[in-house]
C-alpha cells in the first residue's frame, strides 16, 4: 500500500512450487496501525490464492495470527 510514493504497508511472499505461496513478511507503517491494513493485505493474498487454486503457508507471525483468527480462510492454508 502506497500513498504519494511512500510505502505504508507491504507483504512479501515467495512461490513454493506451482501451487503454494509462502507469506514471509508483513509490515504496516505507524500511520496505518490499527486500521486493519495488515489484514487487508492478507485478505488480498487469500483472494489471489482462491482465484488461482493456490495454498498459503503463513510463516510471517502476523499473517499466521490473522489466519488463526479467521477460520473462514482455512481452505487456502497449506
Amino acid at each position: 500500500m502506497e500513498e504519494n510514493g511512500e510505502v505504508l504497508a507491504e507483504m512479501t511472499y515467495s512461490k513454493a512450487g506451482h501451487m503454494r505461496i509462502i507469506i514471509d513478511h508483513t509490515e504496516v507503517s505507524d500511520k496505518l496501525r490499527g486500521t486493519g491494513a495488515g489484514k487487508q493485505l492478507v485478505a488480498a493474498a487469500v483472494n489471489h490464492a482462491r482465484a488461482h487454486q493456490l495454498k498459503i503457508m503463513p510463516l510471517c507471525p502476523f499473517a499466521n495470527s490473522v489466519f488463526n483468527k479467521t477460520p473462514e480462510w482455512a481452505d487456502v492454508l497449506f
